[in-house]
């Protein structure tokens, strides 16, 4: 897959991600559980921070 197909992927994978989270249900979603989707979105917010600089 060449790199602006990976990057439409990406793009895709995430928008689908965007669209289960806004599906979670607070009342059954556990404080551990979004400590543990935002521990991953700062590790690739810092992934990126490290290949746009």
């Amino acid at each position: 897959m060449e790199q602006e197909a990976k990057i439409t992927h990406l793009k895709a994978q995430l928008q689908t991600f965007l669209d289960q989270l806004d599906q979670l249900d607070p009342s059954k979603t556990s404080i551990e559980d979004i400590d543990h989707l935002l521990d991953i979105i700062e590790e690739m917010e810092s992934a990126l921070h490290e290949k746009t600089n």
